[in-house]
């Protein structure tokens, strides 16, 4: 006769738990957005300091509190005859109206230079040429051409995004493997069908990679936009403000343009993850 014994507790406690049991609490949260709030603490607790202890003088690193007031003033009261809602409009329409252009363009045109090299010779050498150029090399021939309105502005925005979303669509056109294509026109896909449910689909990724290095460039360009006959804009403002050494309304500017950056690259995220739900599942 066998005499089944309990376990004692200490044997209890010491059997191995169950393969995917986990204690409730802080170990199932994952370290991202922690390490994000550490680093921006951080870097917020480091401007404090050199501003508090007078590292180096208020006029090239403001204290955040004087920052914080020039926000509030400018929201409230305005800056030059605009308000802070008002510069920040007439930036994101100058931002966002080439950046929709550029991507309504540039997008088919790098289909079209990846998928026929005919294409290719006739356009790549002229965006190999202008793509490395530096925006004000080429803004006063704008200026010129197109006047100092919005228009001359837009365009250089648009010129500034293209290269991006043009190289990153030929790149996806190219990354497609010769196996998925001839395994499309063997069940009877015709060229056209092949580009729609093969080709493009598999661009996908690149295409929004490269929407958001193209929002980055457009971005790094608007200062410069607002540079000639420009009286509005969050780069019209910030560069106003170093005519007068106000560093804190330079800073204020620059923490906008950064955020609503930001803004405009988690819309881009948002839409890919919706579009292309398949990325990084393969």
């Amino acid at each position: 006769m066998v005499v089944s014994v309990p376990p004692t507790r200490a044997a209890a406690r010491a059997a191995p738990k169950p393969a995917g049991h986990r204690r409730p609490g802080l170990a199932g949260l994952r370290p991202e957005p922690f390490l994000t709030a550490l680093t921006l603490i951080s870097v917020f607790l480091v401007w404090y300091a050199i501003a508090r202890f007078r590292v180096v003088s208020e006029l090239f690193v403001p204290h955040p509190a004087s920052v914080w007031q020039a926000f509030l003033d400018i929201l409230t009261e305005g800056y030059r005859g605009g308000t802070l809602l008002h510069h920040l409009f007439d930036s994101l329409y100058r931002v966002v109206v080439g950046f929709l252009l550029a991507v309504a363009t540039a997008v088919p045109l790098g289909l079209a230079i990846g998928y026929s090299s005919k294409v290719q010779a006739i356009f790549d050498p002229i965006i190999e040429f202008y793509r490395p150029l530096p925006p004000l090399a080429y803004y006063t021939l704008l200026v010129i051409w197109l006047g100092i309105e919005n228009e001359s502005k837009i365009a250089l925005l648009y010129l500034a995004a293209f290269p991006p979303l043009s190289v990153s669509a030929m790149a996806g056109v190219r990354g497609v493997t010769a196996e998925r294509i001839q395994g499309a026109q063997s069940l009877g896909a015709s060229r056209w069908q092949v580009f729609r449910y093969v080709v493009f689909p598999s661009c996908l990724p690149d295409i929004f990679t490269g929407m958001r290095v193209s929002v980055g460039f457009t971005y790094t360009t608007l200062v410069a936009a607002e540079m000639v006959a420009a009286t509005s804009g969050i780069g019209w403002m910030v560069l106003d403000a170093s005519k007068f050494l106000r560093s804190d309304v330079i800073f204020m500017g620059n923490i906008v343009m950064g955020l609503t950056g930001l803004g405009l690259d988690r819309l881009i995220r948002v839409a890919e993850r919706r579009v292309v739900p398949w990325k990084g599942k393969a």
